[in-house]
């Protein structure tokens, strides 16, 4: 790959290239010098240097939390280390599945798999049994830890996958004795707790027996052999069939975009005195952006990680703001815009808030504009895609920043914009986005036709529109075409339109984004109705039973014939304008 960047750097017909070092030429990214041979040492480096400070707190609704320090952190995924390889007796190279909202018991669970030499898949904890039977087994994950809420789901979650090992995770973690009853017993008579259908460990009986194999050895046993290329995460992203695929990041991938990161704005925020002391860590930790920037890079600072188990409704996040001193708020767009709806937050923003980064989705300027006035805080937008592991471009912390671009490429990284024939084009042109960097992933899972479009000469095309600017800003103008963003996260309506599909009473289906002013977007759904036509409740329920919250159709839109193409193909353009018209206007459509 470097001789590639390479010889497309010194191309003379690849024209409006795009790289930090042209435009920030003090910043240089050197790829024989990371931050950390590996993802365990970087984990491990910071537990020593932080010891005990509090490295992750854990907060619920009532205010109760509890908190770890570096050095449990590091031990206690130590443990888990030697659990997994010699309690359990898995191979370096096997898949450890996580599927659990934030909690203490994540970051252990994942840097446990990273210490012993294992590769990590994240799973939206809130998944029907459908998305997360295909993820375990497109993964072949053979161990599973599992938050114990959702116990009523979790067998037909495991059917069909190769998991033979289940890890019991619970909020309450770590918590008091008496609190952990008390919180046990209120979700037993709200039906929220259940016992799991299968034999699974504690995650504390896992612990103890991790901690007795590895007493008075070096973890670092567990990995060796282990090399930079090796896969340390799949994580899993909406394919064009409508299933997710797992992009293949590598150890590399992931040290090499913290480390662009820590070149790019490390330098600022440690000059800013306190600014990185305590982060209220509202992205879920099954993203690798969660993981990787907002827990690993922000733990080398000696940052103070603030876990919500359930970001929803907003309001569970006022204990937080009330117990603990936020100083960074990383989000997307839809938890700034709900804040600025919440009275609480409005009429005592926190003082102490000194940082935010926005990403996944765009940022209205309204909402900057409402941000600012009333925490005073900018909010700092980055660009990102998850076959290039975390970011991509991220906006300076000083005077350079352009509030409404996404900032600038990081150190390494190269962008360029080109038509649809794949010819560069001017500064200030709009078209696709392929970006070249130490960050592209390695290929997705099982994908090889689709990696093959994704990386192509070198390049990774991302398949988002937008332009860059003189000073080498770049402005998203577009999300992937068909793509709908709710609440941050990517929504396929390929995926939607297939479940639709399957109901009998519907014969043909399109499934478009509307603007929404809680989650940015919504999916919508126009559908030709077989006889006898059903009701909108009735396909609402069917999509329930087999997506999770965020992908469900917001509305449906019975029509007489869908706007098709002279070959047949549905105008999706003709519906979304449509479903915009009807969001604005607040009409009702029923027929064609």
């Amino acid at each position: 790959m470097n001789d590639e960047k390479t010889t497309a750097k010194n191309d003379p017909s690849i024209q409006n290239v795009a790289d930090a070092s042209a435009m920030v030429p003090t910043i240089d990214f050197d790829p024989e010098r990371l931050l950390a041979p590996s993802m365990a040492a970087l984990i491990g480096e910071a537990c020593r240097e932080h010891g005990p400070k509090p490295a992750y707190s854990c907060i619920l609704p009532n205010g109760w939390h509890a908190s770890l320090g570096f050095a449990e952190i590091d031990a206690l995924s130590d443990a888990i280390a030697f659990f997994l390889r010699e309690e359990l007796g898995l191979e370096q190279g096997e898949v450890v599945a996580v599927m659990a909202p934030n909690c203490l018991g994540y970051p252990i669970a994942a840097y446990g798999a990273m210490k012993a030499g294992l590769v990590l898949t994240g799973i939206n904890p809130l998944y029907t049994p459908r998305e997360a039977a295909h993820q375990l087994a497109d993964a072949r994950a053979g161990t599973l830890f599992v938050i114990d809420l959702f116990a009523d789901r979790l067998e037909k979650s495991l059917s069909g996958t190769d998991v033979r090992h289940l890890i019991r995770l619970s909020v309450t973690d770590f918590f008091p004795w008496w609190k952990r009853r008390l919180v046990e017993a209120r979700l037993r008579r709200e039906g929220r707790l259940a016992p799991l259908p299968r034999p699974a460990i504690s995650l504390a009986r896992a612990i103890e027996l991790g901690r007795r194999r590895g007493r008075g050895r070096d973890s670092a046993v567990l990995r060796r052999g282990r090399r930079l290329d090796d896969v340390a995460i799949f994580q899993y992203t909406g394919g064009t069939t409508g299933r997710s695929k797992g992009a293949e990041i590598t150890e590399y991938n992931l040290l090499a975009n913290i480390t662009q990161q820590d070149l790019f704005t490390g330098e600022t925020l440690r000059a800013q005195a306190g600014a990185m002391e305590t982060s209220l860590l509202v992205l879920p930790l099954y993203h690798v952006y969660a993981l990787a920037i907002g827990a690993m890079h922000a733990m080398r600072a000696g940052t103070h990680l603030v876990l919500v188990p359930n970001p929803r409704p907003l309001s569970n996040l006022k204990p937080a703001f009330e117990t603990f001193e936020i100083t960074v708020l990383p989000g997307v767009s839809s938890l700034f815009q709900g804040l600025l709806a919440e009275d609480w937050f409005v009429r005592s923003p926190p003082a102490s808030l000194k940082l935010c980064f926005s990403g996944a989705a765009p940022l209205s300027e309204s909402v900057r504009r409402r941000w600012r006035e009333v925490t005073g805080c900018e909010i700092h937008e980055g660009y990102g895609l998850t076959e290039g592991t975390c970011i991509v471009t991220s906006s300076p912390l000083d005077e350079r920043t352009k509030p409404g671009t996404v900032g600038m490429p990081l150190p390494g990284t190269r962008i360029r914009i080109v038509d649809e024939a794949g010819r560069d084009l001017p500064t200030g042109q709009a078209g696709e986005i392929l970006v070249q960097g130490p960050q592209v992933m390695r290929a997705y899972r099982n994908r090889p036709e689709e990696t093959r479009t994704a990386l192509k000469d070198g390049w990774l095309h991302t398949g988002d529109i937008g332009y860059l600017d003189e000073d080498g800003f770049l402005t998203i103008v577009d999300r992937k075409k068909d793509m709908i963003i709710v609440s941050g996260f990517n929504v396929y309506p390929a995926e939607i339109e297939a479940v639709l599909a399957e109901h009998p009473g519907v014969r043909e289906v399109a499934v478009v984004g509307a603007p929404d002013e809680r989650s940015g977007e919504a999916p919508w759904a126009f559908i030709v109705a077989n006889d006898p036509t059903p009701t909108e409740e009735e396909l609402r329920a069917h999509v329930a039973e087999r997506l999770t919250n965020y992908k469900r159709v917001r509305r449906i839109v019975f029509m007489d014939e869908l706007p098709k193409s002279p070959v047949g193909k549905i105008l999706r353009r003709t519906l979304r304008e449509r479903a915009r018209e009807l969001a604005i206007g607040g009409k009702s459509e029923q027929g064609g």
